[in-house]
């Protein structure tokens, strides 16, 4: 069987991808600094992933290890705590992977990697849709640690052959908190403009964290995702021209397409969303559906 180690695994995201590997027939070792609740993984361990001690008995039989431990917001810390913690537990977690021969790490990266949606001064992105390599405007710890930890997992594929997957998720949520986060939107469209109203739900989260763990992919890649749709309900161009009058768009815009550029995504991963908040059926499926394992690439 096999055994995939999940980090932060007792957070939103963490534990839709554990209960998705594990439906989809892995077994999953759980590792967090504390559990609320039951795990459906079948291996559970506690501590701090910024340990080599304890990444390395949480990475015992794994095959490969999707890194979701992280301080997930820069309010949630100092300045220095904030990025400190997340560079050390990345770079604790790949070099563990490294020295052990696991070809492949699936990292959770962020779209505030580029440094705007975050960014306290008053700037836009350099173009829309947002892409990979869009320039970078960084002022804040959270979205720093976010790039840092992109530039470890090239230099990991570098020293150690590893490959790894950063996805740089948007908002998670999720279909209440998406519905909740939607409203807000709506009510004020400019808060989220910087980062082009993307969102993406959980269970699209877990999916694309999976499709990153089976995808005939090497190196280190950076993958953008979103859902197919902006967040507020109004026509892609509208809110172009309202909130972000002036930014290039690139390329031709479909009337309620997302601002994301998803398609490495779709190209290397094979991801495509399948849940949007606008549907009347978005919150119908109340479980992860299974999927096929597939093989795990090196």
């Amino acid at each position: 069987m096999t055994r995939i180690l999940v980090t932060g695994a007792d957070g939103q995201i963490g534990r839709a991808v554990t209960d998705h590997l594990v439906r989809s027939g892995f077994g999953v070792t759980a590792l967090s600094l504390e559990f609320a609740g039951p795990t459906s993984a079948d291996r559970v361990e506690i501590g701090d992933a910024r340990s080599p001690e304890v990444v390395s008995r949480a990475a015992e039989g794994a095959d490969a290890i999707v890194h979701l431990a992280a301080i997930p917001h820069p309010s949630l810390g100092t300045p220095r705590e904030v990025f400190t913690s997340n560079i050390t537990s990345t770079f604790t977690v790949l070099a563990e992977a490294g020295e052990r021969g696991i070809h492949r790490v699936v990292l959770a990266s962020s779209i505030n990697a580029f440094g705007v949606p975050m960014n306290p001064h008053n700037v836009m992105p350099a173009y829309f849709p947002i892409d990979e390599d869009i320039p970078t405007d960084i002022a804040d710890a959270y979205s720093l640690s976010k790039l840092a930890d992109e530039n470890s997992a090239r230099m990991a594929h570098r020293g150690w052959g590893t490959t790894v997957v950063s996805l740089r998720f948007p908002f998670v949520g999720s279909p209440d908190s998406l519905l909740a986060r939607k409203r807000r939107s709506d009510a004020d469209p400019a808060s989220n403009a910087r980062e082009g109203w993307s969102y993406l739900d959980l269970r699209d989260a877990a999916r694309v964290v999976h499709a990153a763990l089976k995808a005939s992919v090497e190196g280190a890649v950076v993958v953008g995702v979103s859902a197919e749709d902006p967040l507020v309900g109004r026509s892609t161009a509208d809110l172009l021209s309202e909130f972000a009058p002036g930014i290039p768009v690139r390329r031709r815009i479909g009337p309620r397409e997302s601002l994301i550029d998803t398609t490495r995504a779709r190209t290397l991963l094979g991801f495509t969303p399948r849940y949007s908040i606008h549907r009347p059926d978005h919150d119908n499926d109340t479980t992860v559906q299974a999927v096929d394992r597939g093989a795990l690439s090196a």
